[in-house]
């Protein structure tokens, strides 16, 4: 007698795959949203990326984010062929640093670009911004470098973005804007409005005079200091035995 309990566990692997798909497409569609909302961005500017198993979702080109879809968003495989994409609408025009994002980084799993105001200020100056705020240790170097300027959607940004971004999660795109890095999503978006913060924090400081800034030393401090930061899975009023940083590290928040 033939049984066929391997063929229903398959199908309900493949079930949980295309859940996870899904989700992973509605997050992404939701925080394209969210970053024009906020006034991250503007109008069908910037774009999402996140990696997704052999192949990067990505938001589509042209579409505005108040009528994207997440069936809208295209699939590309990160080996194979350059350039390929699946889906009803073609990939964003940017495509190529995202792509070259997720080949040349495995520890990288969403890009987010965006034309936020401060760090294109900065940018359109083709300046980097320095440690003038310990949030710095956050993007794992001590500046945010300013990739030099290349028409966008080319070979040469997408080089340029990839140089600027050796060894920082984050970086400005000359006279365009910047792109931040996270290993999921979240943390991804989470960089994207740190860069912002800190961007307009230097932007001001400037106008005051001369900004002090941080030393290697008092940046790995604050670095150091991140890995013990919050609650982790604390409920409130809830007793955790051990030493302090004990409970589930978390994504550090400004304190």
């Amino acid at each position: 007698m033939v049984r066929c309990l391997p063929q229903r566990r398959s199908v309900a692997g493949e079930q949980v795959v295309k859940r996870e798909e899904r989700n992973l497409r509605d997050g992404i569609v939701q925080k394209a949203r969210w970053m024009n909302s906020s006034g991250l961005n503007q109008g069908t500017s910037g774009n999402i990326s996140a990696r997704y198993g052999d192949r990067i979702l990505i938001t589509p080109s042209g579409v505005p984010y108040d009528q994207m879809q997440p069936e809208m968003i295209a699939s590309m495989p990160i080996e194979g062929e350059y350039g390929a994409w699946t889906g009803p609408m073609k990939p964003s025009s940017e495509w190529r640093f995202h792509l070259d994002i997720a080949r040349a980084r495995p520890d990288v799993g969403s890009v987010v670009h965006t034309h936020s105001t401060f760090a294109t200020a900065v940018a359109i100056n083709r300046r980097p911004i320095p440690a003038v705020h310990y949030m710095m240790a956050a993007f794992g170097g001590m500046e945010i470098k300013c990739a030099e300027y290349a028409t966008f959607g080319t070979e040469d940004q997408s080089r340029s973005a990839l140089h600027a971004l050796e060894g920082c999660a984050a970086c400005l795109l000359a006279n365009h804007g910047m792109i931040a890095t996270g290993n999921d999503l979240d943390r991804a978006m989470w960089l994207a409005v740190e860069t912002e913060t800190i961007a307009r924090q230097f932007y001001y400081a400037e106008m005051l005079g001369k900004p002090v800034l941080l030393n290697e030393a008092q940046v790995e401090a604050t670095r150091q200091r991140f890995s013990s930061y919050g609650q982790g899975s604390a409920a409130p009023g809830k007793v955790i035995a051990g030493k302090p940083g004990a409970a589930r590290k978390r994504r550090p928040k400004r304190p």
